[in-house]
């Protein structure tokens, strides 16, 4: 009964946790990367083909994005997850998969332009059919026997359509254990969808920490504000550009400027133009207008489809989905709100539309999500005055905005809010998904101020549910440097050297107890290869 901690430690992205229980093994998340890779991330320890089934929290990428790549390298097993996050999943995962494509053949021209080989995608939309296969949706608050020993119940934690905390009750040897992961646990008072459900028990948490060191404050009017941003832009003779995460909050994004334009909100431009330019997006507000169960959503929103409203509609909204469509927009001079992903800016469409409005003063461009180091959209909110764009230079003199307080994760109230639902303190609490420092800073409040056995775990830790016991703890191993700029090749080189070194001691400990033969035997193997590279 062990976990082991892979992904999204000291970091926002990349979620994966492995658990083994009776010789069964299973992922809660197998998500993708985004922005700079932080930290050295240890490696999958088991085969994917011995992995049993994957506990999917929600649908964005850095939870779900590797599951085409698990099923490429050889997993049969099962994915479990609401029925929304399945929905959502169908077309997400087939859009990274033409990412992936598209990008292998771009390197693949660049590398025989240089004499080079072909460049293989990662995985390609045949991966992502494959997985989609194994998808079995879940109901909300019911236990689900999945395999002899384990049991698992998901809750709404309010992060996205779909999205859950889940409850995982591990029995082995007639001892019973319940872990708990939270997912991304909800902002409150979102839009369209409930605010976080608590969950009341746990021998162990895990915890994410995206803004565990900040604050939202007071929910702010988010149609306000919107609205005097757009006003002011618009009177300037400009555009509102809105890099906006494809799934979740382009659909809020929506659901605000429904209301703006029924209000009539802005003077002079009635029934502006409001265009969405994301395939993904549109095929996303679909998903969430088509839902057959209104549970997934507040009681404002079940209110409004009850009376045959929709509530993501403008009567300015105006989609594009082909290139040519998406290319049109920039040509057209008329005042416009244009949103678009990817919502960091590192891919996708948004990027033509920055190119062509970042350079104009009377535009502006606002934020409305988090933004994770490394990537173009933190480089724009951190002030850059220039950006390169499809290797061109691009003076920032557009305004930057940021929406505050419209994010889908609680802030460090909201996480405390959270834990202090449970009927008494979790017995062990791990900090995870969340920036190096905050992770730290949001552990250090749970052990000072809550009393909790906090610990925040870096990518390879291994721990014992049945025991209590932290097994393994590496250190942290820095894929950038100090300066923040990405370490050297012989570095990222000799950082994999002590990753796997790290591994070695790993096994080497998990030896107590074996016979002393084979002890005898794996240390001198040990000896032998250390004398052979000294």
């Amino acid at each position: 009964m062990k976990l082991t901690f892979l992904g999204a430690d000291h970091e926002v992205t990349g979620s994966c946790t492995l658990i083994e229980n009776c010789g069964h093994y299973m992922l809660v998340d197998y998500g993708m990367e985004q922005g700079i890779n932080i930290f050295e991330n240890m490696p999958l320890p088991v085969s994917p083909a011995d992995i049993d089934c994957v506990l999917l929290t929600h649908a964005h990428i850095d939870h779900s994005g590797n599951l085409p790549l698990l099923y490429k390298n050889g997993f049969k097993g099962t994915v479990y997850a609401t029925e929304a996050t399945c929905n959502l999943c169908e077309i997400m995962l087939l859009d990274t998969a033409h990412i992936q494509e598209q990008e292998a053949q771009w390197k693949s021209r660049k590398s025989k332009r240089a004499g080079g080989k072909e460049v293989e995608p990662v995985f390609d939309v045949n991966d992502a059919q494959g997985v989609l296969q194994k998808f079995r949706a879940c109901p909300y608050d019911t236990f689900i026997q999945i395999n002899e020993g384990v049991s698992v119940r998901f809750t709404d934690i309010g992060h996205l359509l779909g999205s859950a905390s889940i409850e995982i009750d591990l029995t082995e040897n007639g001892v019973t254990k319940r872990v708990v992961f939270s997912g991304d646990v909800g902002n409150t008072n979102q839009p369209i969808i409930k605010d976080p459900q608590q969950v009341h028990c746990a021998d162990c948490l895990i915890i994410e920490s995206t803004y565990g060191n900040r604050y939202h404050g007071e929910r702010p009017d988010y149609v306000g504000s919107l609205a005097e941003i757009i006003q002011r832009t618009f009177d300037r003779g400009g555009n509102v550009v809105v890099p906006a995460f494809a799934v979740g909050r382009t659909q809020e994004m929506l659901y605000f400027l429904r209301i703006i334009q029924k209000e009539g909100r802005i003077k002079g431009h009635d029934n502006f133009k409001i265009y969405v330019d994301s395939p993904l997006a549109n095929e996303a507000t679909d998903i969430f207008l088509q839902c057959d169960d209104k549970e997934y959503f507040d009681d404002e929103t079940r209110a409004l489809i009850d009376a045959g409203i929709n509530p993501l509609y403008s009567p300015g909204l105006r989609v594009s989905i082909t290139d040519a469509e998406s290319k049109m927009i920039n040509s057209d001079p008329d005042p416009k709100v244009i949103i678009s992903a990817s919502g960091m800016c590192d891919a996708g469409r948004i990027r033509h539309h920055l190119k062509h409005n970042l350079w104009r003063e009377e535009c502006t461009v606002l934020f409305v999500g988090y933004q994770a180091v490394g990537t173009l959209g933190r480089i724009l909110v951190d002030g850059a005055s220039e950006v390169k764009i499809f290797g061109e230079r691009i003076a920032v003199n557009a305004e930057i905005e940021f929406l505050d307080g419209i994010s889908g994760h609680a802030d460090k109230q909201g996480l405390l809010d959270w834990i202090d639902g449970f009927d008494q303190k979790p017995g062990k609490v791990f900090v995870n998904h969340g920036e190096d420092t905050v992770c730290m800073e949001f552990t250090s409040c749970l052990i000072e101020e809550k009393g909790i056995d906090a610990f925040a775990p870096y990518s390879g830790t291994r721990y014992n549910v049945l025991t209590g016991e932290i097994e393994f703890a590496p250190e942290g191993i820095k894929v950038i440097n100090k300066d923040g700029k990405k370490a050297s090749r012989s570095r990222e080189v000799f950082n994999r050297l002590l990753v796997a070194a790290q591994r070695l001691l790993e096994v080497a400990k998990s030896y107590e107890g074996a016979p002393n033969k084979d002890i005898a035997r794996f240390a001198d193997q040990i000896n032998s290869l250390c004398d052979k590279w000294r």
